[in-house]
């Protein structure tokens, strides 16, 4: 999982962050506002305003005021109070959500049986999305809530229970269902999302929701900006929505809407140093909410699609080693062994520039592409190996949740330069790397599994190319520009070789912990 972005906190307590979780976020989908035109000049006379001063007026299509809006709109917002077990609070790390303990662990009750454990109490926002009950919140405001421990307390002041019809990690969404007795066959109010007109940079946008636990608050800005990364996991299936409308914590899972009252978003998070807002929120927008709203209600769960590699960008370094020039794409750093893109001969270092006629420019959109496919669709992939196209295709499988996949990325690193000394091996010099062969010594000591084979990282000049990478000792060299090497001689001759192509860098393939990674690294002159 990619490490979250400085001064980011998505359900951070403290520090600089994007919050998430019931904390903070904004964004939107929004129609026109009708501001583009030129602010009119009134002039007006008498008291209190001076003589000829002028007073600016609206340009048409900005609203006076929000009241009528919010009127419309907010009957189908609700505030979501959620009780869950202390122990899971702090893997949430959510801005105002510190939870307190009702019963502290150990005490004994009168009978003399151990008290159940301590509970927090948390809240966010949400939003009824049809008259029978469904509500859109975020995956971070209910993950960790007991059974039968999701509240919604309605505009009217009505409490009423919730339960979780499904949970979406991909893009932090869930969609739970009133389920109280007393509110049989009641009609909610509701409200609907704008997928259809895309709004523009500078509409209005507003947000309502249970900020600081004070529900039913309404804030108005802009739409800042689109596509926004955050750097977090949910960025694979989200390009989020900017906006300046003041949020903070709880207004997590609450809707944006526009001037018409359509919802444009969910929000979601917010950019701040201080833990507070500072007009930095983030939403996800109103078509991926939608989409994934509808899964989650049809069947518990979002299936996206799945190969089964660890890709990394295709750096322009990465390209100049191969002379590929302004070629983008995603480059291939392992295979899951058995997985869907081995058996269709997908290979390491292949690189990925589309899918299903597509353009990929990215990883992110290489993820994006894939997922859009159903288990057992046909994917076609146009490929660069060695610098020549070819397409593969893959059947697609079911990508594991969130969790799953982070259980991969373990980074546990057994070995490093404290690792125990080994006998002495013939060593050779090359890239600002110290080279030696894989023994059954270094084996061990690194953990370096029995199949993987190459030459071991000894050693990095730390003003070399490859320190500056992050380069170090006990990782293991596989192949040089797409060519296995199982000798320092090898990497040699593959750097010479480079050379005379007049190549600036070489891709080295490095597995680290048993994880494998592509690094360019500059030729020296």
């Amino acid at each position: 999982m990619a490490a979250r972005k400085s001064g980011f906190f998505v359900g951070a307590v403290a520090g600089a962050g994007v919050a998430c979780a019931a904390l903070v976020g904004v964004g939107m989908r929004m129609g026109p506002a009708g501001a583009a035109e030129p602010a009119q000049v009134i002039r007006t006379s008498g008291a209190p305003m001076a003589a000829g001063a002028p007073m600016f007026a609206p340009p048409p299509g900005a609203p006076m005021s929000f009241a009528d809006i919010f009127e419309q709109v907010s009957p189908a917002v609700v505030q979501i109070d959620v009780t869950s077990k202390a122990a899971a609070a702090p893997k949430l790390r959510i801005p105002g959500l510190e939870g307190f303990d009702i019963v502290p662990k150990g005490q004994k009750g009168e009978d003399g049986e151990e008290a159940p454990g301590p509970k927090q109490q948390s809240s966010g926002s949400g939003f009824f999305i049809s008259a029978d009950g469904y509500l859109v919140t975020n995956n971070h405001v209910v993950a960790d809530a007991d059974d039968d421990g999701i509240n919604v307390v309605l505009k009217d002041g009505r409490e009423l229970k919730a339960t979780i019809v499904g949970r979406d990690e991909g893009t932090d969404l869930a969609v739970l269902k009133v389920v109280d007795p007393k509110a049989k066959g009641a009609a909610f109010p509701f409200v609907n999302f704008e997928n259809q007109a895309k709004p523009r940079v500078g509409d209005w946008v507003i947000t309502i929701g249970n900020p600081f636990g004070l529900g039913g608050t309404a804030t108005a800005g802009i739409i800042s900006a689109y596509n926004r990364d955050l750097g977090d996991s949910s960025s694979n299936f989200v390009d989020y929505i900017q906006i300046d409308a003041p949020i903070n914590r709880g207004n997590s899972g609450g809707p944006s809407f526009d001037i018409y009252g359509r919802v444009i978003g969910v929000n979601t998070a917010i950019f701040s140093p201080t833990g507070g807002s500072v007009g930095i929120g983030f939403a996800i927008p109103a078509d991926v909410a939608e989409a994934t709203a509808k899964q989650l209600i049809n069947g518990g769960k979002v299936v996206r699609g799945y190969i089964g590699a660890q890709i990394q960008p295709f750096t322009k370094e990465m390209a100049d080693a191969q002379g590929l020039g302004d070629v983008k794409g995603a480059i291939v750093a392992d295979l899951v062994p058995g997985g869907p893109a081995q058996k269709g001969g997908l290979l390491p270092e292949d690189v990925i520039t589309a899918v299903n006629g597509v353009e990929i420019k990215s990883g992110t959109e290489l993820t994006r592409e894939v997922a859009k496919g159903r288990p057992g669709d046909t994917l076609k992939l146009s490929v660069l190996r060695g610098g020549k196209p070819r397409t593969i295709e893959i059947k697609s499988g079911v990508r594991p949740t969130e969790k799953e996949l982070s259980l991969n990325d373990d980074d546990s690193d057994e070995g490093g330069a404290d690792a125990p000394a080994k006998p002495q091996v013939q060593k050779s010099e090359a890239l600002g790397m110290t080279l030696v062969p894989i023994d059954e010594s270094a084996r061990r000591t690194y953990s370096i599994d029995p199949t993987v084979r190459g030459v071991l990282i000894d050693g990095v000049k730390a003003n070399s190319d490859a320190g500056e990478k992050g380069l170090r000792k006990g990782d293991v060299l596989t192949s040089v520009n797409g060519e296995p090497v199982a000798s320092a001689a090898q990497v040699s001759s593959a750097v010479e070789a480079a050379k005379k192509l007049q190549r600036p860098s070489v891709n080295l393939r490095i597995i680290r912990a048993g994880r494998p990674t592509i690094v360019p690294l500059k030729i020296a002159p």
